[in-house]
C-alpha cells in the first residue's frame, strides 16, 4: 500500500514547528548573492549584523492557514475596562494560552476601543463557540471587562496581502530616496 503524505499529519505539522525555532531556516545565501551582487562575506556579515540589533528576529515559513480549513480571520476591536485589573488578568492569561489567538495587543486612536484581538477558526460558528466555552462561560464578570467590542470576519477575496517586513522595507526605501 502507497504512503501518502497529508500537509496536516503529525509529520508535516511537527516539522513546520520546528521551522519556527529561532534560527531554524536560514537564508539562502547564493540567492541573495545573485540577486543583489554582493560578495558572501558582505552578506553574511550584514545578516549577523542585523540579528545582534535585534532588528532581524529569526526566519520561518509562511504558511496558508486557508489550506488547513481556518478560512476565517477575525479581528476584534474592543473597548475594555483596564482598571478592572483582576477580570483583565484572568482573560490575559486565557488568551495567552489560546492558540487560536496569534495576536492580542492594546491600540489608541480616535476611537473608544483599546484591546486589538486577531485570532483564526473553522467558521463563524466555532468562533462563537469557542469564545464562549473559553471566555464568556469561564470568567465570571467578562462582562464587566469588556464594555462593548466589535468583530469583523474577514473573508475573500483578499485584495492586498503582503509581509509586514516587505511594507518596512518599502518604507525605508522611500523615507530615504532610494526607490
Amino acid at each position: 500500500m502507497p504512503f501518502t503524505m497529508k500537509s496536516d499529519d503529525e509529520i508535516r505539522l511537527k516539522i513546520l514547528n520546528s521551522l519556527l525555532s529561532k534560527g531554524a531556516v536560514k537564508p539562502n545565501i547564493k540567492q541573495i548573492k545573485r540577486e543583489t551582487g554582493f560578495h558572501k562575506s558582505t552578506i553574511l556579515s550584514s545578516l549577523a549584523f542585523l540579528e545582534k540589533e535585534g532588528i532581524l528576529t529569526g526566519y520561518g515559513p509562511k504558511i496558508d492557514f486557508r489550506k488547513f480549513g481556518y478560512s476565517l480571520e477575525i479581528v476584534t476591536l474592543v473597548q475594555a475596562d483596564l482598571f478592572n485589573k483582576p477580570v483583565f488578568e484572568e482573560f490575559l492569561r486565557e488568551a495567552k494560552k489560546d492558540a487560536s489567538i496569534y495576536w492580542l495587543s492594546e491600540i489608541f486612536g480616535s476611537g473608544t476601543y483599546n484591546v486589538l484581538m486577531r485570532q483564526v477558526h473553522g467558521d463563524v460558528e466555532s468562533y462563537n463557540k469557542h469564545m464562549q466555552q473559553h471566555y464568556y462561560s469561564k470568567i465570571e464578570n467578562l462582562h464587566k471587562l469588556i464594555l462593548t467590542k466589535q468583530v469583523f470576519f474577514t473573508t475573500e477575496p483578499i485584495y492586498k496581502n503582503v509581509s509586514r517586513t516587505q511594507s518596512i522595507i518599502e518604507l525605508i526605501k522611500k523615507g530615504r530616496g532610494l526607490d
